[in-house]
């Protein structure tokens, strides 16, 4: 399956770049058709903590949530 990969770049050629609440995000339009109408959410409570990916175009997920199907 794919990954979710969060990090530190630059823009590279292919990225299109999105501003969200005064953070730069770079995704390659390759993958666009994937991530469109995907939410991330940080989780900070007992059971878990860290980035959560809601992404209505998964078919399948892991059970750890960072890897999908499309």
């Amino acid at each position: 399956g794919m990954n979710y990969i969060l990090g530190f770049d630059q823009r590279k050629d292919g990225d299109q770049e999105f501003l969200i609440d005064g953070i730069r995000v770079f995704m390659n339009k390759a993958h666009q058709m994937y991530l469109m109408g995907m939410m991330i959410d940080w989780q900070d409570g007992l059971n878990s903590r860290g980035f959560t990916f809601v992404n209505p175009n998964a078919t399948s997920t892991c059970g750890c949530g960072t890897s999908f199907s499309a």
